[in-house]
């Protein structure tokens, strides 16, 4: 149910790209309760021109390693929940491939169950 969305500056290998989908992954599966077979990933990179970001907000310093993920997932998790999630991320992704936590950034999007159809023309969440 949840898509995900990575994107980041042109120029790390596909290895590279893989892993951050799998911390991704793995940080849903472990903290929201994903199911492991539930994985549909978009994972972009982007030209410098197509890549705007702060050099630092909030007092986080940002620099071109930064990685933007975006999820859409369904709506009602706690936010102790949503926490688990980044920090799992955050730290997943420092342990992987050595990315400083400075340079993640996550965004949730919760959209209600009926907003999905994962083919057949069906809305399979609806109630």
């Amino acid at each position: 149910m949840p898509l995900v969305r990575i994107s980041l500056l042109q120029g790390k290998s596909p290895e590279y790209r893989k892993q951050i989908g799998d911390v991704v992954h793995r940080a849903m599966v472990e903290n929201i309760n994903c199911p492991p077979q539930d994985r549909f990933q978009l994972i972009t990179e982007h030209a410098r021109d197509n890549f705007l970001y702060a050099p630092v907000y909030l007092g986080i310093p940002h620099s071109d390693n930064l990685v933007i993920i975006q999820i859409t997932l369904n709506e009602g998790r706690t936010t102790e929940l949503k926490k688990a999630l980044y920090q799992a991320i955050v730290e997943g992704l420092q342990k992987e491939i050595g990315l400083d936590k400075q340079d993640v950034f996550i965004g949730l999007i919760e959209v209600k169950k009926e907003n999905w159809s994962f083919g057949n023309g069906l809305a399979q969440y609806a109630g």
